[in-house]
């Protein structure tokens, strides 16, 4: 079992990843977001390869609450296809209590 979860996930523009991330801590889901700022992105949709601009987004959250999170993003997501992963992380007992305290 890991300590916490970081959920990745990449955003049409910053607005959208900081209004998500604002979101996501104001319900207590996450107990923070790092904004990660504008990245290159090539992936393969709809039969064709593209590239875009996107802006990346880590949220800090519980084990338990990581596919609820997941579903809440997705719902606000201006996506099609939201590409959003779980990654289970050990952190130090200090940053996984204050996590396990941030959210519900």
């Amino acid at each position: 079992m890991s300590d916490i979860a970081l959920i990745h996930a990449t955003f049409a523009d910053a607005a959208e990843a900081e209004r998500i991330g604002y979101a996501m801590v104001e319900a207590r889901l996450a107990a923070c977001v790092n904004l990660l700022g504008p990245c290159r992105s090539i992936y393969r949709w709809q039969g064709a390869v593209e590239r875009g601009e996107e802006h990346r987004a880590l949220f800090k959250t519980t084990p338990e609450l990581a596919r609820e999170l997941v579903d809440a993003i997705a719902v606000q997501h201006s996506y099609d296809l939201p590409v959003i992963e779980i990654w289970p992380v050990a952190a130090g007992d200090a940053a996984a209590d204050w996590v396990r305290v941030e959210t519900r």
